[in-house]
């Protein structure tokens, strides 16, 4: 079932969306947390997210727009390594823990990335604060769209199991 939330948060890239207010870092945080092999927690998100990258570049982009970038992808293997820290510790604490970390640790390596890139700020320590300045209002989306997304992720997965659970246990009394 893991799988089925890792399809829909792929899915759900191509509906119009405010900057950065996306599941994907809640996909991978989940992912991580769920998935039953933990090399599996990080591959199939990973992968889903590099041909949703292709395809949202080169079919709804016209490929004028390159934002893959292996620095984007490294932060959101960071953010399924956070989740690999919830297993059986699911809470509503550890859940907006993980996601918030989540959120730094992605925004820390993202913009590191653009700064690396050379074209948009000197490749000095200013330059590199600078970079992190500008990123700080999609860093607000980035969170608000984490801890929403995983909320939404972690609670019905929570709901749908323990449904199961109780159908499974009441089919076993009768």
């Amino acid at each position: 079932m893991s799988y089925l939330y890792v399809l829909i948060a792929i899915i759900m890239r191509v509906i119009p969306h405010p900057w950065n207010v996306t599941p994907i870092g809640a996909m991978f945080l989940f992912s991580g947390a769920t998935f039953k092999r933990r090399l599996d927690s990080l591959l199939v998100p990973l992968a889903a997210l590099i041909i949703s990258d292709y395809a949202v570049i080169h079919i709804l982009y016209g490929g004028r727009f390159s934002w893959i970038n292996p620095y984007t992808w490294t932060g959101f293997l960071l953010v399924g390594l956070i989740g690999w820290i919830l297993r059986n510790r699911i809470s509503y604490t550890s859940i907006i823990a993980g996601s918030l970390a989540g959120s730094v640790v992605f925004f820390l390596v993202s913009n590191f990335g653009v700064w690396m890139g050379g074209k948009l700020y000197p490749m000095t320590s200013s330059g590199l604060a600078a970079c992190y300045i500008a990123g700080l209002p999609f860093f607000r989306n980035t969170v608000i769209g984490d801890l929403v997304f995983a909320g939404v992720m972690f609670g019905s997965y929570q709901l749908i199991t323990h449904r199961h659970e109780a159908v499974g246990a009441t089919a076993g009394q009768q």
